[in-house]
């Protein structure tokens, strides 16, 4: 069911914000067991975040969040497909998630393949494929560009498929009841930067 009454997102406003988990100032915020017995129940996380399955960059870690603050789902790249985008669609449909963020990173090894595999008219090995294919249109807006660009607009271009995903996504973000932002995570800094909206 649905929830009414929603609060505002906890995440800072856009699209300069740059959150908590920078120099050190991690809170680790809900995380004992009494948060977990409670949790036991049902879950009311207030965001979903669309993150890349590098290991060094866990979005509850990233955001200094707590356990059932955030739903989390994550694939090499942050692409989406059926299977995450149907988990994307409980989260908004079913536990009236409003914002989904979609984070991409510094040295995204998976947009990096994408551009080695695409640049040398090649073929990545096995599933890895589907990754690249996923990115390509990326890769080849920008060709000429350094791999940060990329990653930005492979973001930019998952936040566009979201927010076009028919047929639940879609009158929801037209409506203004759920938002879709892209942003870029610094592995250097630790800085989460909001991407630019058009």
């Amino acid at each position: 069911m649905a929830r009414t009454n929603l609060p505002e997102p906890r995440i800072p406003p856009l699209p300069t914000s740059r959150l908590s988990p920078r120099l050190g100032n991690q809170q680790h915020p809900r995380q004992s067991g009494e948060e977990r017995t409670q949790l036991s129940k049902s879950q009311h996380p207030f965001a979903i975040a669309v993150g890349c399955a590098d290991s060094r960059i866990p979005p509850e870690i990233v955001f200094d969040q707590g356990l059932g603050d955030l739903f989390v789902c994550r694939v090499a790249g942050n692409v989406v497909d059926d299977h995450s985008l149907g988990s994307i669609e409980y989260a908004v449909d079913h536990l009236g998630v409003r914002l989904i963020v979609v984070l991409g990173h510094q040295d995204c090894g998976a947009v990096k393949a994408a551009k080695e595999t695409i640049a040398a008219k090649g073929k990545a090995p096995g599933h890895i494929q589907s990754l690249v294919i996923a990115i390509r249109p990326a890769v080849e807006a920008t060709v000429k560009d350094d791999l940060k660009t990329t990653v930005e607009a492979n973001v930019k271009n998952v936040v566009q498929a979201l927010r076009s995903s028919t047929p639940i996504l879609k009158s929801k973000v037209d409506s203004g009841d759920v938002r879709v932002v892209g942003a870029y995570y610094s592995l250097d800094t630790g800085a989460v930067n909001f991407l630019e909206e058009k």
